[in-house]
């Protein structure tokens, strides 16, 4: 096997952890020696091994003079488990593949102390792949706050409704897929109260034959009209709803909301700082990535205030007309031109709609040459 399919295989252990093992990076490594996979692993949930330490306990003996493939610089400090440079230097391994640099001031410096040891280590490979798989968790390994990717679907003049609000189906089967895969990747999920209370979706990843853990479903909702019978808290719903307010919220209702199952939230900041504060909070639960799915009041909010790092929209190839609503409200308008660098903006096919993705802020290793 070729060796940028080793790091290829680690990317694909790295990318199927992702949103399951927040806030540790998920990580993927493989062990290769003599043209063949000696073992393979991804970071277990914390706190469990990391995936360097997994694979090499897999390779055993073989990994002695076997190279290793890792996604993200090994680990250079003491945390919830030992160094993996340790593990790595323990095992006897001769080469290291790093696919990307770790940022975080905590963790890094495993190259260094690789090289330091006389192991050769080449760092690149699949680098591209591995920056923007990253971006939750170098975002947060900064500022302690996840990576927000605003989501939208909208008819191709620009609309999310038919007359009079009225709901449409607008996304394809493929663009539907790909909104759970972003799901599947989320640490948590947030909507408006208006969504919640007009739309009543479940929030939840469906995926076919997804049983891994569900993202944190958060609802803002000022003057909590959630209604208990909502279907994201039914008893049977996996995964856990946060309800944020704001002071003077009724405590009839916060009580009524709690014995649902949900978990409600008090933010005393003003309106104009409560989402850096709610940002604040989910960074301190440890969620790396959120996903803001709307509607457009909470859409226009995150994009006015400069805290959306990546939007999604996806474009359905017809047109509802005039007197419906438009995907965003306030200054940013949806303005994909205002949101980031030039050449930040890309197109590609979903099915029969069409995925616009725009990037407004890039973190970690590639940062400065974005």
């Amino acid at each position: 096997m070729a060796t940028t399919n080793y790091m290829d295989l680690a990317l694909d252990l790295a990318r199927a952890r992702l949103g399951q093992v927040s806030p540790l990076p998920a990580v993927g490594a493989v062990v290769a020696r003599d043209g063949r996979v000696a073992g393979q692993a991804a970071t277990a949930a914390a706190p469990g091994l990391h995936a360097e330490r997994r694979a090499l306990d897999r390779a055993g003996d073989a990994a002695r003079g076997a190279d290793i493939y890792v996604t993200l610089e090994p680990c250079d400090h003491q945390g919830a488990t030992p160094p993996c440079t340790e593990a790595i230097l323990q095992a006897g391994i001769a080469r290291v593949f790093v696919a990307v640099r770790d940022p975080n001031p905590v963790a890094r410096g495993g190259a260094q102390t690789l090289r330091a040891a006389g192991i050769a280590v080449d760092v690149g490979m699949g680098g591209e792949v591995a920056n923007a798989m990253y971006q939750g968790f170098f975002k947060w390994a900064k500022q302690k706050r996840p990576y927000v990717i605003a989501k939208w679907a909208m008819s191709k003049d620009g609309k999310i409704s038919g007359v009079g609000g009225e709901r449409r189906q607008i996304s394809g089967e493929e663009s539907g897929r790909r909104v759970h895969e972003m799901r599947r990747r989320a640490d948590a999920i947030l909507v408006g109260g208006a969504t919640a209370i007009n739309d009543d979706p479940l929030l939840t990843c469906r995926l076919d034959g997804y049983a891994g853990s569900q993202p944190l479903r958060v609802v803002l909702d000022r003057r909590l009209r959630l209604p208990a019978t909502a279907r994201m808290l039914g008893k049977n719903v996996p995964g856990a709803t946060l309800v944020v307010t704001g002071p003077g919220a009724a405590a009839g209702r916060m009580a009524e909301l709690e014995a649902a199952g949900a978990e409600v939230l008090v933010l005393d900041e003003a309106p104009d700082n409560q989402l850096p504060g709610l940002l604040d909070e989910l960074g301190r639960r440890g969620a790396l990535e959120l996903l803001v799915e709307g509607g457009a009041g909470v859409l226009g909010a995150f994009l006015d205030a400069g805290l959306v790092d990546r939007v999604e929209a996806f474009v359905a190839p017809f047109e509802m007309g005039a007197g419906v609503a438009a995907p965003v409200t306030g200054t940013a308008a949806a303005d994909f031109a205002s949101i980031g660098p030039v050449g930040a903006v890309s197109l590609r096919d979903s099915g029969e709609d069409v995925q616009i993705t725009a990037i407004a802020s890039v973190y970690g290793p590639g940062a400065e040459s974005a």
